[in-house]
Order: structure tokens, then sequence, then C-alpha cells
């Protein structure tokens, strides 16, 4: 009866995956076959597809040990229309061709075929559907098929025993009667002929693991069924002292290393690599501390410099409902993974010599490489600018340049140099899942994603700002993690047995429900001492191997315990342990670095937000917030009549704050570009100043700069604002726009092919804010007080220090014109200060306003940055360096030149050019403008050295 019950059960159809199909199920190798995918299917996980243009198949046949093993067909990242699908219109795609003559099969390779395996991409390869997981589709080949009944089709090939069990091996096929011959470590150990149910072996007694093999063959076919036996061989031992989860180096002895992993709820652990052929005897497994549920192992016979690879095999005899007992993962703690699913993808010229990955292995795999080489630091004394001064450069490296590494940073040092900010922020380079993503979906915290490049590469990138006084601050997600998480396999539901799946009730890092109503992938609970213990060594490895200067934690709202999923209110609420515990993460990364620059991506309430902005703020700490002011900041630049409050742009509006600690911001990656909504919402009532005409908005966006990063306090600028990027954050990867899928997407690299730092408008929106940025840092003035008066499309900007002495810096007045007409606006100086004001931005100091003078007209979307003082910052000889200057500016009849200079040319902002000046020029020459209409223009200008600057000029 059982075995009548076994082959009803066996022998139901296949159920096709619901992303893709195929007609006929199974595939039958020398019959026409379609197959279609479903690119809508929200199954996938991986580099889904975002309204792809074309659809291309990238298909391979083999058999159960390598669905691509025989025979591949397609040319990765080629628009060659090989492999390329049918669009039906739907939302599928689909194609139709006959498997042996579409590979070229031979008789031989016909007969050896069992899986076909099948992943889709975009025309250029840059985006990917696959499986969940992100691992291929795999489908069955043939009439022939073979299923294990034990192991189990949902054990993923293992059996699970303790030591002394036995276990007997059973399985069945379609097709006819067949021959078995059973295979352990390598000997044939019995054998069964002309069945179609196989009921052979009994192993029995075992005390070693068994690496088997099952060939099955049916007249000219052959499958083999490879599984494993896995013994529980724990044995009780102490563990040494000093150790730490991961790998811990021998200092004394290369050709040792000692494995610790913590596995609460777990029977046992192996060792697996290619120091023992990735088949563990019992020598390789790991021993259980007496006192905690820690495994632990050391290595021997290792050599010096040789790169290792292994993965942690964690078993559990009776796991909870739906888990796996035995789940192959990496190093939790892992500083360098390799990855089948990203590292094929990996440019040589990013990463050279990426070790392979280990033939026959499946998931990540961990490096272990002993006598390493430590890296040779330039700068180990660095000191961080400070808080108050910060502007922080948000980079994705990604969309960065057109190589996308870390190599394109340091080839653009200069660039960040001249722009002088002083702080770069890189969105996550933690190892994460796939290669072209934003990095929020991180699997190894402590491992660097390949996709940028070395680590050797990224300390020679952060050794190189150090050197430039530029610090180096890292996005860190650790308020959730992904399916490929070691903590999140380890403990997790996974009822289809696929290797994939979330948090089981047994899980000690993650939480089955998110508590709280921002949820993405698995939730970390930040109340366990086990997910404690594992950030801080996030925070410290970062730190002490890489010098970072600081993080900004994303989505710290997640890092309570305290609400539910959906609960918008009790998230955004006060709660008290999510305080604690940031407050503990803080503590701790200045106990490794006392200077550490702690960012908190919040964006709550004032009550808690100043818990930490204040905390030891007596000691010169205090937490920075992240403080979002898109909204406010893009109708200044469109001109429209929404809010325009800009005053939480600085502490002083947030309640309680007792210093500045506001990381504020017009823009970051979250939120749409400024340009884009000026050129689509833009006021359009003034034709002479249009701002959805691209050169009237690109010459609103100095002004920009001065009302938002000027405010004391540290700010960030978010990549290429300084050049007016108009590109959507809703922009494909091929230059179209999608407001419901493309947000993700790899974008476009416009501000270098198309160069547009000499472009004259853009150009000169980098050369303002790089000039505000010199104030900013270098006058200690910003670091004072200030009001900010605001609403309307006038903003005003009082900075003020009065401990400073008045013979120096210590009143600035910012005034702008967001308007599309020119505005006449109220000076009000302050009594007593200065008689004479200085125009800060010109170096010449020749631009001055009497303290006698009640009103000053801007022009539309113009600014003015007033001292009582003539800024040294920005020195003639700065000058120089960073570009030139014209002065006066506003002028009225002449200008002159803050440098020696060949030809100067004067373009409307049509881009038509109005006048010229030939010849050999220096600072005592006037070039006459009477003649122009009033209106902004822009000069530009060459040296003898042929170098091309430009800069605005106001023609009153």
């Amino acid at each position: 009866m059982k075995k009548i019950l076994l082959n009803f059960l066996l022998l139901l159809p296949l159920v096709a995956l619901a992303q893709v199909t195929t007609n006929p199920s199974p595939i039958v190798v020398d019959q026409s076959l379609t197959i279609t995918v479903d690119i809508n299917s929200t199954e996938t996980d991986c580099n889904g597809f975002s309204n792809p243009s074309k659809v291309y198949a990238h298909l391979g046949v083999g058999n159960e040990n390598d669905e691509y093993g025989i025979a591949v067909v397609g040319n990765w990242g080629q628009d060659d229309g090989v492999g390329e699908m049918t669009d039906n219109g739907n939302g599928t795609w689909s194609i139709t061709f006959t498997p042996n003559t579409y590979f070229n099969l031979s008789t031989a390779e016909q007969n050896s075929v069992t899986k076909m395996g099948m992943v889709f991409r975009n025309a250029d390869g840059s985006q990917e559907f696959k499986a969940t997981g992100c691992a291929n589709f795999i489908f069955n080949v043939g009439a022939f098929q073979v299923t294990m009944i034990n192991p189990s089709p949902s054990a993923n090939g293992v059996i699970v025993v303790n030591n002394g069990a036995n276990t007997q091996i059973l399985a069945q096929n379609t097709g006819g009667p067949a021959n078995y011959e059973l295979f352990a470590n390598g000997s044939s150990v019995h054998t069964q002929n002309n069945t179609t149910f196989y009921n052979g072996y009994l192993f029995s007694s075992l005390t070693e693991n068994q690496f088997c093999e099952l060939v099955i063959t049916q007249g000219a076919s052959t499958i083999t069924k490879q599984f494993t036996i896995v013994v529980n061989n724990t044995t009780p031992t102490a563990m040494p002292a000093n150790m730490e989860d991961g790998i811990n180096y021998n200092p004394n002895d290369p050709t040792k290393a000692t494995l610790v992993i913590d596995a609460p709820n777990k029977d046992f652990v192996y060792v697996a690599g290619s120091f023992n052929n990735w088949t563990p005897t019992s020598s390789y497994a790991m021993k259980k501390d007496t006192a905690t549920s820690k495994f632990w192992l050391e290595l021997t016979g290792l050599t010096s410099g040789e790169i290792e690879t292994y993965q942690y095999w964690v078993g559990a005899i009776s796991p909870v409902t739906n888990s796996p007992e035995l789940v192959k993962t990496a190093d939790p703690y892992s500083t360098l993974v390799l990855s089948p699913f990203d590292d094929p993808y990996i440019s040589a010229s990013t990463y050279p010599n990426l070790p392979d990955y280990p033939s026959g292995q499946e998931r990540e795999v961990t490096v272990l490489q002993t006598g390493q080489t430590p890296y040779n630091w330039q700068v180990t004394n660095f000191e961080k600018p400070k808080k108050e001064d910060l502007i922080i450069y948000e980079v994705l490296i990604r969309d960065f340049d057109q190589d996308r590494n870390f190599q394109d940073l340091i080839d653009k040092i200069d660039y960040f140099k001249d722009l002088n900010i002083n702080a770069i922020e890189l969105m996550p380079i933690m190892e994460y899942e796939g290669n072209e993503s934003w990095g929020y979906n991180t699997s190894f915290h402590m491992a660097l994603d390949k996709f940028y490049g070395t680590e050797e590469k990224f300390k020679e990138f952060v050794d190189l700002c150090h050197q430039n006084d530029i610090a180096v601050i890292l996005d860190l997600a650790l308020n959730h993690a992904f399916g490929r998480n070691p903590m999140n396999r380890m403990w997790m539901d996974d009822p289809d047995g696929d290797g994939w799946g979330e948090p089981s009730s047994e899980n000690p890092y993650f939480n089955q429900v998110a508590t709280h109503s921002y949820s993405v992938g698995s939730d970390f609970n930040h109340q366990q001492s086990r997910t404690q213990y594992y950030t801080e060594r996030v925070v410290q490895h970062w730190i002490e191997e890489f010098k970072i200067d600081g993080f900004r934690w994303d989505l710290t709202k997640g890092f309570t315990q305290n609400c539910a999923s959906g609960d918008d209110g009790c998230t955004n609420g006060y709660q008290q342990d999510r305080v604690d515990i940031l407050k503990q993460y803080a503590d701790f990364s200045w106990s490794v670095d006392p200077t550490h620059y702690v960012i908190f991506e919040h964006l709550g309430q004032d009550n808690e937000e100043k818990e930490w902005a204040n905390y030891r703020l007596d000691e010169g700490k205090g937490v920075m917030m992240w403080g979002i002011m898109n909204s406010v900041y893009n109708e200044l630049t469109m001109g429209q009549s929404g809010n325009k409050n800009i005053s939480r742009m600085g502490h002083t509006a947030h309640s309680g704050f007792n210093g500045p600690r506001v990381v504020g911001y017009a823009e970051s990656h979250d939120e749409e570009r400024l340009m884009y909504k000026n050129l689509q919402y833009g006021n359009n009532s003034n034709s002479s100043h249009d701002v959805r005409d691209l050169n009237t908005a690109l010459s609103r966006m100095s002004a920009l700069g001065a009302v938002s990063v000027m405010i004391p306090g540290p700010k960030m600028i978010w990549h290429f604002g300084e050049l007016g990027m108009e590109n959507s954050i809703f922009t494909c990867f091929n230059g179209t726009y999608n407001n419901d899928g493309c947000k993700l997407d790899t974008k476009p690299q416009p501000q270098w092919t198309n160069n547009w730092i000499t472009d004259a408008l853009r150009s000169q929106i980098y050369n303002d804010w790089s000039r505000l940025h010199a104030l900013k840092i270098n006058e200690p003035v910003f670091e004072g007080d200030y009001s900010i008066t605001s609403g309307d499309f006038t903003p005003r900007i009082d900075i003020f220090d009065t401990t400073i002495p008045s013979t120096e810096l210590r009143n600035v007045i910012i005034l702008a014109n967001f308007d599309v007409v020119s505005q006449t606006v109220n000076t009000n100086f302050p009594p007593g200060v200065t008689a004479t004001w200085y125009d800060l931005m010109d170096p010449s100091g020749n631009t001055t306003v009497s303290n006698s003078t009640t009103t000053i007209t801007i022009p539309a979307g113009q600014f003015r940055i007033l001292g009582n003082k003539q800024a040294e910052a920005l020195s003639i000889d700065e000058e120089i360096l960073l570009g030139f200057s014209i002065y006066p500016n506003p002028a009225t009849t002449s200008f002159h030149v803050s440098t020696n200079v060949s030809d100067i040319e004067i373009y409307d902002l049509t881009g038509k050019l109005v006048k010229s000046f030939k010849g050999e020029f220096n600072r005592t020459d006037s070039f006459d403008i009477s003649q122009l209409n009033t209106g902004m223009y822009i000069v530009k200008v060459e040296n003898n050295n042929n170098q091309i600057k430009t800069t605005k000029l106001v023609k009153l």
C-alpha cells in the first residue's frame, strides 16, 4: 500500500512556475517548445524589469548538477537578436524553438539533457528577471524523469541523521523500467535493475557523512542524482578565550585560523570548503562551546596568502515546522564573499583577479586568506572636519560615472576638491543582492560589494580623500536584510524547499512580522543581544579596517519593537526602546572612534530626535539628524506659490535642539530632482524669465545653494545637483521616463558624456557652489547663530557671531529672489555693525553696499551675500584656483576681471553671443557693457594656457 501511495504522489504532473510557463511540459528535447514569461509578476526576487523595450531569453540545457552545463544560447548584454522574445502585448513575452536544433545538440547530449535553465533580461543586460532568491528558472526536460523519495524533494538533496542512525534510500522514475546504481564516497554500494521504484540500500550505524550519487539509466539516457547524508557529530568542547564570531586569524601562525559561528537551536555545524574538497568528514564537525550556543573549529595546514573558500553546513535534527534540516550558508561575518548569482557579471577591470566561485556549490561562499599584507595608509591621523562645517556630498557609485566603481571616484578627486565639499557619503557599498542596486538590500554587512571594486581600491579612495581633507561616510542599512543574509537563512521558514524563506519563529535576529510601518525585507530585532553584537561588530569593522569617518544609519524608525506593521501613529511617535538602542550604538561608535560622525535618517518628531541631537553634546558629540527640505525648496526654485518656509533647514526651528545637528538638504537620492520639477512645473508667467526654460531654470540654482547650504550646521547635497541635473529619479536606464518603475534603475551619464563642466550655465552653478562651500567651511561666522525670514519669494538669512572681533567677518546677510521678476528688498542692516558691507562673492572687495542703503534690487533668480568685512576664504589667489571673478557684479557700465585673460565673450541666457573682447587683459583693464540691456549674462574667459572659465554677470 505504501508503494502504491508513493507512486500516486510522485506521478502527479509538474506545476509550472507562475512567472514562466512552457508548452509542452515537461519539455521534450526534439519537439517544438514555447516559453512564455510574465514580466508583470511580483514573485521574482532580483533586478526586475522596468518596461523593457525588448526581452531576451538567456537559455541553457544541462543535467541535475548544472542546468546550463551542456549548452548555452545567448550573448549577455548584446542586442543581437539571439534569444529575442516576441511581445504578446499584455506583459508577456514568448519564444518558440526546438531544443535539440536551437542548442545544436549531439545525440549523446540529447540523451544527457534533463534540465533547462532560463534567465530573462533586457536588451543591454542591465536588468534581469529571475526566480525567487535571484535564482535561475529551472525546468525538466524529457519524459524520463527521476524523483527522490528519501532524501525528500524538499530536502535539497540532504538527509540529516544522528550519529549511529540508519536511513534507507528511495527513488522513483517515469518512462518505464530503469537500472539504478548507488555510489557512496566514490564507491559502488548497491545496484537494482529493471524497476521504476528503487527501495534499495539501507545505510546503518552511520558515523561519517556520505556523499552519494544515484545513477539511473533508461536506454541511452542517464540521470544522476547527487545527495548527502550528514551525521550529527557534535562534540561539546570549551571554546578558546578571546574568540569572536567569524574568522579569527592566528597572529603568530598563518597556517591556522579559528572559525566561530553562533547557532542557537541548532544541533551541529560542519565546515565545508576548498581545504576539504567540499566533502567534510567528522574532523570538520565544529565543536560546540559548553557555555554558549557557539560552534568553533580551528583550521590547520593553511598556506599563507592562499585564498580558501568555505560555507557552514548548519543542521537541526528536529527543526521547527517548515524549516530545513540543513542550511548551507556563508559566514555572517564574511569580509569577502563569492556569489554565483552576481560575480559572473562583474568586470575584470573593476575587480582584477576575482577568485573563481567554487564549482559545484550553491549560494554565497566566504573567502578566507591568511597572511594578508596590510594596506599602507598614507594618512594615519586624519582630523575630521567639524560637524558644524560639514558639507556632505551624497554619491551612488553606480550612477556616478560610466565604470561605476571606486576608480571612478578616485579619478574625480579634483572634481570633489574643487567643489570644496569636505565629506563624501556613499550609498551602501556592503555586499548586497544583485549588482546594479541602490544597496539597501544588504546581505553581508561586513563585506565590500565587489561590483564597485576591491578592498585595496576602496582603501585607496578613503586614503586619497583624507589626503585632500575629505571625510568618508557610509550609508548603513541595518534595519533589515533579505533572503541571502545568513542569519535569515539559518532560521527560516522554507515550506517549498527551494532554499529561500522568511524568518522562522526561532530566528534569534529577525522578527517574523515587522514591528514598525516602514518594513522592507526581514526586520531586525534590535532588542536581541545577538543583533546588537552583530551591529556593533559591523560598526567596528568599517571604522578600524577602512578608517571610515561616519555612518548614516538608514531607516532608524524601524529600530523599535513596540509597534505593529502598518501602525504609522505608533511608528512615528516617541519610542523609548528606539531612543535607548540608538544611543547605545552611538556610544559604541564613539568608543571605537571618539570623533566618529553618527547620522540618523529618522525624519521623525522633534521630541524624539532631540534625545539624540543633544546626546553627549557637552562632550562635542551629539547625533546628527537628516533633515529633508525638498518640497519647500522646490517651491522656491519653481517660483510657485506653495509653502516656502525654509526655517527647518537649521536646528533652531527644531524644538529642543541645543546645537547645530541637522543635516539639512534640498535633494537626496529619495526625492525628485529640483531641476526636473522646475522644467515640468515651474512658473512660466513671465516669458522673459520662464522657469520651464532650461537656461532660466539653471540660472536659479546658484541662489538655491546660497539659501540652503550656508545656514549654520552640517548640510548635504545630492550628486550632480551642482551641475543642475534635470533627469528625473524615475529616468530609466535607456533615458526614458517611467514614474511607476524606474526609480531604482541605473541612470544615464549626461554630466560626463555631454561634458557639463564646460557648459557655461552648469559650470556657473558648480563654481558658485564651490565658492559658497569655501565660505561656509573656512569662515568662523558660519559656525555661529542665525535667523531665517522666509515664506515668500525673498528669503533672508542673517548669520552672526558676536564673539568674533568686529575687525573680522562676524555678520553675514544672505538675500535671494526666487520670483520671476526683479524684487526690491529691504536691507535692514543691523545698527552699528559697519558702515560698508561687502559682497562676499566678489573676492576683490570692490563690490560694496553702504549701510545707509535701505533697499537692494535683486534680479529674478539671483542672490546676494553681504558681510561686514571682506571674506578671507575667497581671496583673489584662491579665486584663481577656483576659476575667476568679475567685479563689480552687478555692474552698470563696465566690469573688471580678477586675473589675466586673453579672450572674453559675453552670452545672453539663450546662448547668443552679444559682445566679445580680444587681446591680453589684466585686472586693471575695464570692459564696457553700457550698451547691453538690463539682465543676466554669462561671461566666458580664456587665459594663455587655453583654460576656459565662466561666471555670471548681472547688468543693472
